[in-house]
């Protein structure tokens, strides 16, 4: 009887030769097309002492990686979204503003940071310390919270809403490029499902944070606003310090890691890739005008624009929860719960989503629900239904969108410096709606234009889902076939090693 080819044979064969990519907690190990070889430290081991080396490594990294991002993103989002728990405490009185000045002062924000964000990524993929480099635009944008403690005026606050957006543009797109340095495709919606949880933690615990922080009212002469944007400012710099020293720069200069895990990491991220990473590959310009000439690219923007739309709610997620006509207290309290369903909703889609290796349903299916909840927050006023409505929407439109992002950085992702420009060029343009859906949510308590708007956007993100997995099937059936996909394909060493677009 013939013996069953081990590890290290398979590992040896070049070319068309499996190779061994695995997920956390998986029972088995997985073969699959790679021409990457088993590095000479892992040759000869068993399937079980692989898979426990992977399971140790891939945990250490997530301990390294997760919880700093994870609260980086949290901070990211409480110094972009105190302005709404501010105004519930009066900031629109202290300061004498009217309410278009203060929908200017929430939309400028993402003026900078629009701006920003693909020069950012651009220089994310060329630098040696990426980390370094996001940590040191945390610090900075801390600073720039810290200091809207002292604004007197609409005009020192727009500035510094403008100036913070234009640094926090640093951390989504350059996080979400920063995890498609470490962790394979099969690993990744889970973990952008945990990075995005940050920012839904933040919303769903600004506003009791912020209670505690206003009972500060009149302390030292100050009002509660002021403490606030004090507070969380000086908490920002505090942890951008700290971060610094833990997140790692680099696959292959990982601290803490064994030899065998070392080069786990790096081979269990090379081989699904088809290829190793190198910033110096093409120019930052070269990237982003390889990105701007894949039609993927434009598909995904759409898509991610969409979705974006319906979730621009987040931004008066307050003020619309407020038309419950709930005390200030109350108001803040309730806001919580929705956020903490979107964390477990995330958590639950993007495991799943890594584990069947499927992105299409896991986008479509949140979206429906998204379309069902503005169709009950158009129709009615009822609390229990508007209620109903609030609870599935962060839950339903962010499941979905963190799945996109990880189908994103799986389909553009060579060179790396095109995956970085990509990234943030459709993130770019995907927050656009920010600036002007600001400008729906005024008619309240209904917001009727505002949520039809967002029930129409949510129908156009699965058609446009559709467009691109019709797409994408297309591409993997053209190079089953051997045939030519152009330059906005795969590279060729991704080709040889039997790349194909997950579905």
């Amino acid at each position: 009887m013939e013996e069953k080819p081990s590890v290290a044979d398979e590992a040896r064969r070049p070319s068309h030769a499996s190779s061994r990519v695995e997920g956390v907690g998986a029972e088995k190990v997985r073969m699959e097309h790679s021409h990457m070889v088993l590095p000479e430290i892992l040759i000869g081991l068993s399937d079980e002492e692989l898979q426990q080396i992977g399971r140790k490594a891939t945990f250490k990294l997530d301990c390294f990686i997760l919880p700093s991002i994870t609260i980086m993103y949290i901070m990211n989002y409480l110094d972009r979204q105190n302005i709404a728990s501010a105004k519930l405490a009066d900031i629109s009185v202290d300061l004498n503003l009217s309410a278009v000045q203060y929908q200017t002062s929430v939309s400028i924000l993402f003026a900078g940071y629009i701006l920003m964000q693909v020069p950012s990524n651009i220089i994310l993929g060329k630098i040696r310390y990426p980390a370094i480099y996001i940590c040191s635009a945390m610090a900075l944008w801390g600073l720039i919270s810290g200091l809207m403690a002292v604004i007197h005026n609409f005009g020192g606050l727009l500035a510094c809403r403008f100036f913070l957006g234009f640094v926090e543009a640093v951390f989504f797109p350059g996080a979400l490029y920063y995890l498609s340095m470490f962790y394979s495709r099969k690993q990744f919606a889970f973990r952008t499902a945990i990075l995005y949880s940050g920012s839904q933690l933040g919303n769903a615990f600004g506003g009791l944070f912020a209670i505690g922080i206003l009972k500060l009212d009149n302390e030292r002469g100050l009002e509660g606003w002021r403490w606030l944007f004090l507070i969380e400012g000086v908490l920002t710099i505090f942890l951008a310090l700290v971060f610094a020293f833990i997140l790692p720069n680099s696959i292959k200069t990982l601290k803490g890691f064994s030899n065998k895990e070392r080069e786990w990491v790096i081979w269990n991220f090379e081989s699904d890739l088809g290829q190793q990473d190198n910033s110096k590959e093409v120019s930052g310009q070269q990237g982003l005008k390889l990105a701007a000439m894949d039609p993927k690219m434009w598909l995904f923007m759409t898509l991610l624009t969409s979705i974006y739309i319906s979730a621009a709610v987040t931004n008066f997620f307050p003020s619309v929860v407020g038309g419950l006509g709930y005390s200030r207290n109350k108001t803040y309290g309730l806001t919580a719960p929705p956020f903490m369903l979107c964390v477990i909703c995330m958590l639950i889609n993007g495991f799943h989503s890594d584990r069947t290796q499927e992105r299409y349903l896991h986008i479509v299916c949140p979206l429906a629900i998204t379309v069902v909840a503005n169709i009950i927050a158009v129709s009615t006023l009822n609390v229990a239904g508007r209620y109903v409505a609030m609870m599935l929407m962060p839950a339903s439109f962010y499941s979905a969108s963190i799945v996109v992002l990880s189908w994103i950085a799986g389909s553009l992702n060579q060179p790396a410096v095109k995956r970085a420009a990509a990234i943030a060029a459709i993130n770019a343009v995907s927050n656009t709606p920010n600036i002007w859906t600001s400008y729906l949510y005024r008619s309240a308590p209904r917001y009727i234009v505002a949520f039809a708007v967002n029930l129409a956007a949510a129908v156009l993100a699965i058609l446009v889902a559709t467009v691109i997995r019709v797409y994408l099937r297309r591409e993997n059936a053209k190079m089953d076939r051997g045939e030519d996909v152009g330059k906005s394909g795969p590279t060729e060493a991704q080709k040889m090693a039997g790349f194909r677009y997950t579905l």
